[in-house]
């Protein structure tokens, strides 16, 4: 880690570079995810099954759907351990997305209208579920729980080489269409469809560089749920614990060696403190190791002021910060964890919030994935001939100010002259 000093102009200067984050790797991939979404778009499974030959390294002969039997093996197979851990995380990640599941409604803004919303769960849903340096059977749980407790009719999931694990909590969830795709020619197929795979109506779930492009490249033809950059982690501190601060700090660099680790505090000695517990931590995990080399800092800040507003212009994917006061100042954050005893990879696996966050600063204007990317809030209006009487000359007279005197004409029509 490198040790920043907000007093200084060159320091001031690396933080406001660390902290523009415009230049995200999925943007250096756009030219070759164009080219394979192009490439699927047009020449469906015969392009995806070359793709995923050269790109992925599967035989074109290996099918693309996993079979139920192959997901019932691997749940059959996996340790009683860890089938009881992924019933664990499966059941707070579902508790906690009933209870973000907005509810129907109907109000009664004057006597004869009714207006109301009906929650509404989209048809279909694709699950990306990485498979590169880790197996990650925690992405499949945080992408499709949700969209089940939406009520999606259609999830499919999709990873080049999942793990066991990852198979199993798929065959636990009741999953059945899962296809052994991966990189932007999976993201080109779920959102365009091929011969054997039909589209869906949402992508969601994190991804490397080439995903993020894709996903991006084909967000007006199917909807995603974010732009997801390498995983963040910042830990705002005054009186935290080093050996925390640094185990959490090396916990999610290791996810990526293009991952974002900082501490940021006022006291120069608890900053001197994480960087030799986080360099001791990290000797021996190569990644956690060359993330740290790279984006890894101390920042020692002039006030706490200072230090929060940094906070919130960085808005970071994961904060921690050292009391529950401190959730009067947090502005932008994907996830919060407060104190010294809320590891962040907790979160990551059982706790029930989701793991898919913001990055690159997009916690300013939105949260994880959760229920609510999988619904539709759809709203309906009904109008007795009393209700349009009471509300009608209201909207004539905005109508004619606008000058739209069809939508005048229109409610006139219904009695009000």
């Amino acid at each position: 880690m490198k040790l920043l000093r907000t007093s200084s102009p060159a320091g001031r200067a690396v933080v406001a570079r660390i902290t523009d984050r415009g230049n995200a790797p999925y943007e250096r991939a756009l030219p070759q995810a164009r080219r394979i979404v192009e490439a699927v778009r047009r020449g469906g499974d015969p392009a995806l099954l070359r793709l995923r030959s050269r790109l992925d390294g599967i035989p074109a002969q290996v099918p693309l759907r996993i079979s139920e039997v192959e997901l019932h093996v691997a749940w059959e197979s996996t340790p009683a351990d860890t089938r009881q851990a992924l019933k664990v995380a499966a059941r707070n990640i579902r508790s906690f997305a009933l209870r973000q599941l907005p509810r129907n409604f109907d109000l009664k803004p004057a006597p004869g209208v009714t207006a109301g919303q009906r929650v509404l769960p989209i048809a279909s849903a694709g699950c990306y579920v990485p498979s590169g340096r880790y197996p990650l059977p925690s992405t499949l749980l945080m992408t499709v729980i949700p969209a089940q407790v939406a009520g999606v009719s259609r999830i499919v999931a999709v990873s080049p080489h999942p793990a066991k694990e990852t198979l199993a909590a798929a065959a636990m969830l009741g999953i059945t269409e899962f296809y052994r795709i991966g990189g932007a020619h999976a993201i080109a197929a779920l959102a365009y469809g091929t011969e054997f795979i039909p589209r869906v109506d949402k992508l969601v779930g994190p991804g490397n560089a080439w995903v993020t492009a894709a996903k991006k490249l084909v967000a007006f033809d199917s909807s995603i749920d974010m732009l997801a950059g390498p995983t963040e982690i910042l830990v705002a501190s005054e009186t935290g614990d080093p050996a925390c601060i640094a185990a959490d700090l090396v916990g999610q660099s290791e996810h990526d060696p293009d991952a974002v680790a900082m501490l940021i505090t006022t006291s120069e000695g608890l900053a001197r403190s994480v960087m030799q517990e986080t360099k001791r931590r990290a000797a021996g995990n190569r990644i956690a190791a060359a993330a740290l080399a790279k984006n890894g800092f101390a920042i020692v800040a002039r006030s706490v002021d200072e230090a929060r507003e940094i906070v919130n212009h960085v808005a970071p994917e994961h904060l921690t910060v050292d009391s529950a006061a401190d959730l009067a100042w947090v502005r932008n954050a994907g996830s919060v964890f407060v104190g010294r005893w809320s590891a962040q990879p907790l979160g990551d696996y059982v706790t029930g919030p989701n793991h898919t966050l913001p990055t690159s600063g997009l916690a300013r204007t939105r949260g994880g994935l959760s229920v609510l990317d999988f619904v539709r809030l759809v709203t309906v209006q009904e109008y007795a001939q009393a209700g349009v009487r009471q509300l009608g000359p209201a909207a004539v007279r905005l109508a004619l100010a606008e000058g739209l005197n069809g939508h005048a004409n229109a409610i006139r029509e219904r009695g009000i002259r």
